[in-house]
Parts: C-alpha cells; structure tokens; sequence
C-alpha cells in the first residue's frame, strides 16, 4: 500500500500498519532506522512521542476521511507531539520526507 496526496505526490512507497494495541505501542521505538519511501501507520493514534527512537522522522495527523491535521517535520528523538483533536490516523516517515510538500488542509489516500 502507498499513500499519495490530493495533489499526485507519492509520499510514502510502503505503509506498514499498525492498528494493534502491541504494534502501536511499539511503532518505531528501537528500530535503528526507516528505508526512504517506508511509513508506519498508527491507527487510532491522536497523539505520539519519538522516545526509545534513533532517529528523526515526518508525520501527519489524519482526521478520518484523510484531511491532514497538523504536519510535524524532523521531530527528534525524545519529543512528545502534541495531541491533535481529531485525528484519528498519524502516518510516520522518515525526517526529511516532505519536505514542506504536504500542508494542513490537504487530503490523502492510501492506495494498493
């Protein structure tokens, strides 16, 4: 699955979910790094912290028909983000990944 903006842009190559109690609680923590083109999909997630991470990484937070919420760039390691009303998705990717590309207001899908 990839997840492409209203506007054509790929942002994410590969989505990987994690809608489990377990797989969102582990979500990135301790992975040493994300290949370019990967994302985490944490779902239900209105709020998420970077502590136990190495490294930097992109999000969105998605209300539930894909409008972003709020966009969060290069958050580093042992931050905690704020907690976004509304926002029932939060899709990770690696620091760097937008890039200024993606703004609030915008929609996204995920597509096979």
């Amino acid at each position: 699955m990839k997840c492409v903006t209203d506007t054509g842009l790929v942002i994410a190559q590969e989505v990987e979910l994690a809608n489990r109690f377990f797989s969102r609680l582990k979500g990135l923590m301790f992975r040493p790094s994300m290949q370019p083109g990967a994302s985490l999909l944490l779902s239900p997630c209105p709020q998420i912290h970077t502590c136990f991470m190495r490294f930097a990484i992109d999000v969105l937070f998605l209300a539930e028909d894909g409008t972003v919420l709020y966009v969060l760039e290069q958050m580093k390691p042992w931050r905690i983000s704020p907690i976004v009303r509304h926002a029932v998705q939060t899709l990770e990717m690696p620091g760097g990944t937008l890039q200024g590309r993606v703004k609030v207001g915008q929609m996204v899908d995920f597509k096979e």
